[in-house]
């Protein structure tokens, strides 16, 4: 199964990484063709880049993160939706425009820093749209969202309310996971933002309401020393309902 958040990786002194250190992995569009998936079992990677290679091991372990960089997250339409493997539906509760930003653990220079201004992925968010984002196998990273631009912490880092995902990691016996993390958020002293990430498939989910006042299966700061909160799949398709600016 997975272990911890990568959110434990923002732990900074001085403005670099203090200690190596994560929880290593990681409402809702209803029904819809995108939680099909292939009858042949086989998978579509168009649009993706080349895979690269894993290396090290348990918080260290680097998975994929596309060649070019970041090219193993795309956005994709919802009508391509379903002929992927590892799939997310980003809706939300918002009334106003909120910017996502989807990253790997694993930064474009080889470094654990892929939360420093760094995006695989960007979009607004609109009031009532849904978007499709899909993932290369063995990716792993997070996402961030937030109305207007995504606040920072002091070192740079992407400090609102996290969203953290595996999937089919090599390094983890193909096993895949999702929480949501709202560490870096008040390590920082800001504000804490509702996101809700539900296995679409299976009915897990990780949740936290604005400002952590109702947290489920999911991490705050008091839960930093623990691993496997969340969604652990034990591996085939994903798909993950994720709704920003959660409220409950």
């Amino acid at each position: 199964m997975l272990t911890k958040s990568l959110v434990l990786l923002a732990a900074l002194t001085s403005g670099s990484l203090a200690r190596v250190q994560g929880h290593e992995r990681r409402q809702t569009p209803s029904g819809g063709s995108w939680l099909s998936t292939p009858a042949s079992g086989s998978y579509s990677t168009a649009g993706f880049g080349s895979s690269t290679a894993n290396s090290g091991s348990d918080i260290t372990y680097a998975g994929n993160v596309g060649n070019p960089w970041g090219s193993n997250i795309i956005e994709v339409s919802e009508s391509d939706a379903s002929s992927y493997k590892n799939v997310a539906a980003i809706s939300g509760q918002n009334t106003e425009p909120w910017t996502v930003v989807f990253w790997n653990k694993y930064g474009p220079d080889g470094k654990m820093d892929g939360w420093f201004g760094h995006s695989a992925a960007t979009f607004t968010l609109n009031a009532g749209e849904t978007k499709y984002v899909a993932f290369d196998e063995d990716t792993n990273g997070g996402f961030a969202a937030a109305p207007g631009s995504i606040p920072t912490d002091s070192h740079g880092g992407y400090a609102s309310t996290w969203g953290e995902f595996d999937f089919g990691s090599k390094g983890n016996s193909g096993w895949s996971g999702f929480d949501v993390s709202a560490i870096v958020a008040q390590n920082a002293g800001l504000k804490v933002q509702g996101m809700k990430i539900c296995d679409a498939l299976g009915g897990t989910c990780s949740t936290i309401t604005p400002d952590a006042a109702s947290v489920d299966n999911a991490y705050t700061t008091a839960e930093t020393d623990i691993g496997g909160i969340g969604g652990n799949l034990s591996g085939g398709p994903v798909r993950l309902a994720v709704t920003i600016d959660y409220s409950g």
